[in-house]
């Protein structure tokens, strides 16, 4: 069903805050974040650059990826105060895909803002510090943990290509890298994913309209249609952390019809886990 009925432009960074049990989401080309209050009413924060994902520090201020750095939004007055800049100097490159991690990390993308080949890269904040750890990728995606914080995945939505690496005790890449899946065979590019209680990774697949599950070892279990095509990032939540909510975009479509940008929300028989706040 529809979640909410705004239309995002480019929707991204769907999020499940489990203090205020609340949805957030964001238009990234429309430079705004969305939700809704108790009653299903609207919210907007409206930024003055692009922001596309976000960790929360505490029931009140949400760490926001923008395309010139990290930032801290106060949700009382939206107030975006801004905290290590990434990129700043390169206005051809915006923020991506990102997620806390179960450190309480931050791990956030960029990117080209045309998509240009290998002009992207992936970073990591930890407790004020910020490392980059992945160079030359082009749309970073994907980016998610197992439930016990050892395993980061992270995509190149251009190449089809899904990873996954180990982190050490404090949540920091060790060893290589190894390939997960690769969806390029059958044309699909993963877009946003997030992993469920029991470790399968749910991951929206733009231009199929849906959010397919993956187990340990790659074999799809489950696909979760809506009626955007270019779905782009799912979250799950809800009072039993089994809604999958989705966002789509409609950018790049020469003619969108009504069901494009929109934010669905589906009953799943999945059960997610609580996303792990950002520690400063």
């Amino acid at each position: 069903m529809i979640h909410d009925h705004r239309h995002c432009q480019l929707g991204e960074g769907a999020l499940w805050h489990p203090e205020r049990r609340q949805f957030f989401w964001f238009d990234i080309l429309g430079k705004r974040l969305l939700s809704q209050d108790a009653d299903g009413s609207p919210l907007e924060w409206r930024f003055d650059r692009m922001a596309s994902a976000a960790g929360w520090i505490d029931r009140d201020r949400l760490m926001i990826a923008t395309e010139t750095g990290l930032a801290i939004l106060s949700l009382a007055d939206g107030i975006l105060t801004d905290v290590k800049a990434v990129e700043a100097d390169n206005p051809a490159t915006r923020s991506n895909d990102g997620r806390a991690d179960r450190h309480g990390g931050f791990w956030f993308g960029t990117m080209g803002k045309k998509a240009e080949a290998r002009a992207g890269a992936i970073y990591r904040y930890h407790r004020g510090e910020v490392r980059r750890l992945v160079d030359t990728i082009t749309i970073p995606n994907s980016i998610c943990f197992d439930p016990d914080g050892g395993t980061v995945h992270f995509a190149d939505t251009d190449r089809g290509i899904v990873w996954r690496q180990g982190l050490d005790g404090d949540g920091w890449p060790v060893g290589e890298r190894q390939l997960y899946l690769d969806l390029s065979a059958r044309g699909w590019s993963p877009d946003g994913a997030v992993i469920d209680a029991d470790g399968g990774l749910c991951c929206a697949i733009w231009g199929e309209g849906a959010v397919v599950r993956f187990d340990a070892q790659g074999r799809q279990t489950h696909r979760f249609d809506v009626g955007g095509q270019q779905s782009s990032c799912p979250a799950l939540g809800g009072p039993a952390l089994s809604d999958l909510l989705v966002t789509t975009a409609w950018d790049g479509m020469a003619d969108p019809d009504d069901a494009q940008g929109r934010i669905y929300r589906l009953e799943t028989g999945l059960t997610g886990l609580p996303e792990p706040k950002v520690i400063l």
